[in-house]
């Protein structure tokens, strides 16, 4: 395990503190107001005077208006829970926990206080960390506390070597925060390590079955070595001439080689013809047969099967933009842009979409609309492109991508 890693993250987040004193600031008694019988009124006025201290950003003050409650009401749960967050977020657990725990028991249902002190007890090495975390972690609502609870846990787990349980965790808090670069990059690694974990047990059960030669293949396309892709997915045939996939993913990787090569065309369509005998037709089939319809300038033949590709999944992007193009080609801009829209509202960073539907808006006269459409494409070009050189950065020998439309 990359023991560097978990140090890495549990010491970024504690960077969350901050913004959570601000949050206890612009939320009067956002712990819970004092229940029960009223204190005596200069514990009130106390507590009134550390909620606007605590809203001026003064925690010293805040403080001392806190124990000056305490010292007329020592049950008061509101000032114990302030005085203990206030404590957590200067980093000083030790003097945090007696006032948290006060909190609770002057009144156990306060989540935020739960959950601030399980990370606590988990800086100090206590076993029951694990098991409050768990539960306070189903209650909170608070997003960004719920955030930090998550990657405790997240980080219990993988030291654990509990990978599984990590990644639910960290699919949460992605659905939470999909584009926290932190907790991207945590859900990265760990994916990466189960996919390691279930290739190295296929190696080992079936070093030579028609899914090992399935995912070598796998591998190589993503690797851009396209023609031993093949090989390995002509061997997978013929070990497993049935199983799932296999056909559809070798005419894949066939007119991904073709380079508009006529006998190329030719074997990917006879695998499509054999993808859908064993896996039913499907919506990716007919876009692909589709795709080989137009470059063989079979128009007709294109639109049958980008229609019936629609007609399976209305969602399909690739089928949407088969349509666009087609009824761009007929004279028809109006019918291609709603199907262009609809891409894009599916895929809005699909460049395709956007450097075609430029096109169509040309077609159509509306010149903002172009404008804004081809500078949203050469946008997403540009970004892509510093992601390939990235990836040929981490791997060297990857192939370079077809160029995207209108590159050229």
């Amino acid at each position: 395990m990359f023991l560097w890693l978990r140090r890495s993250f549990e010491s970024r987040f504690l960077g969350i503190a901050a913004c959570f004193v601000l949050y206890l600031a612009s939320v009067p008694s956002c712990f819970l107001h004092a229940q029960g019988e009223a204190g005596p009124a200069k514990a009130a006025d106390d507590l009134k005077q550390g909620e606007t201290a605590l809203k001026a950003k003064d925690q010293a003050a805040a403080a001392q208006y806190f124990r000056s409650a305490l010292k007329l009401d020592p049950a008061n749960a509101e000032a114990h829970a302030n005085l203990g967050a206030i404590a957590f977020f200067q980093g000083n657990c030790p003097a945090a926990e007696p006032d948290l725990r006060a909190a609770l028991q002057a009144s156990p249902g306060l989540t935020k206080v739960q959950a601030l002190l399980s990370i606590c007890e988990r800086r100090r090495g206590d076993p029951s960390a694990q098991a409050d975390m768990e539960t306070v972690f189903e209650k909170l609502e608070d997003p960004r506390l719920r955030t930090q609870i998550g990657i405790e846990l997240a980080n219990i787990y993988y030291q654990q070597e509990d990978l599984e349980k990590t990644a639910s965790i960290l699919r949460t808090l992605l659905a939470a925060n999909p584009d926290n670069v932190d907790i991207l990059f945590f859900a990265q690694r760990v994916y990466s390590e189960l996919a390691d974990n279930t290739l190295n047990k296929l190696a080992v059960l079936s070093p030579d079955s028609a899914r090992m030669e399935q995912l070598i293949a796998e591998r190589l396309i993503n690797a851009g070595d396209l023609k031993n892709a093949t090989a390995h997915y002509r061997k997978a045939l013929q070990l497993g001439p049935k199983l799932p996939g296999l056909h559809f993913e070798l005419a894949e990787a066939l007119m991904e080689g073709s380079a508009y090569n006529p006998e190329m065309e030719k074997a990917a369509l006879s695998e499509l013809t054999a993808a859908i005998e064993v896996d039913g037709d499907s919506s990716k089939v007919e876009c692909e047969i589709g795709r080989i319809a137009l470059l063989q300038a079979d128009p007709t033949q294109a639109f049958t099967r980008y229609q019936r590709a629609y007609a399976l999944n209305p969602s399909d992007v690739e089928a949407q933009i088969g349509l666009a193009e087609l009824y761009r080609q007929q004279g028809k801009p109006e019918e291609a842009a709603n199907y262009l829209r609809m891409a894009l509202k599916s895929d809005p960073l699909n460049a395709e979409a956007h450097y075609k539907l430029s096109q169509v808006d040309r077609q159509l006269h509306l010149a903002d609309e172009q404008k804004k459409e081809m500078q949203l494409f050469l946008d997403i070009r540009a970004t892509r492109d510093k992601v390939k050189l990235l990836y040929r950065q981490m791997s060297p020998q990857t192939a370079e991508e077809n160029a995207e439309p209108g590159s050229k």
